[in-house]
């Protein structure tokens, strides 16, 4: 089974470096959650062939939260395990939510998908080449905007100021860095897009991305464990612990442990896996055209459609897996020392979601292999 994501989808940025589907209800909300013992039997085997410290797994529909299990331990070296309840680090799966907040201030009149940077931002962009100046939102969120993939981040998160004026001095000197081709001409993952994007929107409402994020993702959703950067108290084991490639155990954990702040929009949120749930429970009765979610049902075909063909648009890999009987929709996160994927048939009515706390190549195929055992869970993999 095909499903590993796009390669460049599946890096964070810490630079320097129908069959029969699970219960039609939404699962009932418990406090604390349990894992689902189908889930974690089916997870083990694989946390255990990868050596991954943790390994987390959702199958969710249009309804909520179906079935949910985390297995292993939250650092190596101790016996302290990982609970249904913990904080996971989304990564680059967080684009799909800063494009939905560009979204909504669409629907707001507030911008529009062919708003220039130069229209929204013009004093910091005065010297720009006229061709990044006109650079347009899509362009921004489609990664065909020409940008290059990354600035020196750590620098940048350096000089004085909130993370809302670490992004406007982010504008200023891409403003003045040679694009890497022609905006529109070439798909070019570029986390600097999508930080340029959120600085557009803070622009607009005169609100942090941060603050913007949360009253139009978070709290209608009902999202309560939402934050940004690594999760933890620092030197306290009371959440997953990051490490890097082959169990090692990062030197420290907590909120600092991560990309800088002004990074955020492109891929700095954590959440707990019911909540991550919330989100692609939207997604998915967007995708179907039903009630009762953050945008207009256009807004999500829109959204969802590669606007200059290719498999990528607003956060979202698309593909076309017969699992999910047509066109897929997925996405891949990792600050090198958490993975995190997100998978949504919308036909199926299907989403999976999977975590571990480690990043490389084992965590990358083991989400993969989870994946591919959550879709088999629900009836799908035929």
């Amino acid at each position: 089974m095909n499903l590993r994501p796009m390669s460049s989808m599946c890096r964070g940025a810490l630079i320097l470096a129908v069959c029969t589907l699970v219960a039609p209800h939404a699962r009932a909300s418990q406090t604390p959650l349990t894992n689902d013992a189908k889930v974690a039997a089916l997870l083990e085997p694989i946390r255990t062939k990868r050596h991954l410290p943790a390994l987390g797994a959702a199958v969710v529909t249009s309804a909520g939260l179906q079935a949910l299990a985390v297995t292993g331990v939250r650092k190596v070296g101790t016996t302290v395990a990982a609970t249904p309840d913990d904080l996971w680090h989304l990564g680059s799966d967080t684009k799909a939510m800063t494009a939905v907040v560009i979204a909504k201030l669409i629907e707001q009149g507030k911008l529009t998908w062919d708003t220039t940077i130069e229209a929204v931002v013009p004093k910091p962009v005065a010297n720009a080449r006229p061709a990044f100046a006109g650079i347009t939102m899509q362009q921004l969120l489609a990664h065909r905007a020409g940008l290059v993939a990354n600035l020196n981040w750590p620098k940048i998160a350096g000089t004085p100021g909130s993370p809302r004026e670490q992004r406007i001095e982010a504008l200023e000197i891409a403003a003045t860095t040679p694009l890497a081709s022609p905006p529109g001409s070439k798909y070019e993952y570029s986390n600097l897009g999508y930080v340029i994007a959120a600085t557009m929107a803070e622009e607009v409402t005169n609100r942090a991305w941060e603050d913007l994020i949360r009253d139009i993702v978070f709290k209608p959703l009902g999202i309560t464990s939402a934050g940004f950067g690594g999760t933890g108290t620092p030197g306290k084991i009371d959440q997953p612990w990051p490490h890097l490639e082959n169990r090692r155990p990062a030197p420290e954990n907590g909120p600092g442990e991560d990309n800088p702040p002004v990074m955020g929009p492109a891929g700095t949120v954590h959440m707990s896996l019911a909540d991550w749930a919330k989100f692609a429970a939207d997604q998915l009765r967007g995708l179907r055209g039903q009630s009762n979610t953050l945008l207009k049902p256009a807004t999500y075909t829109e959204m969802h459609t590669p606007p200059f063909g290719g498999e990528y648009t607003c956060g979202w890999g698309v593909v076309d897996r017969p699992w999910a009987g047509g066109t897929a929709y997925t996405h891949a996160g990792s600050n090198t020392m958490n993975y995190a994927v997100i998978w949504v048939a919308p036909k199926k009515d299907f989403a999976v979601l999977v975590v571990t706390n480690q990043g490389g190549n084992d965590a990358a195929t083991g989400t993969d292999e989870a994946a591919a055992a959550m879709i088999g869970y629900a009836g799908l993999s035929k």
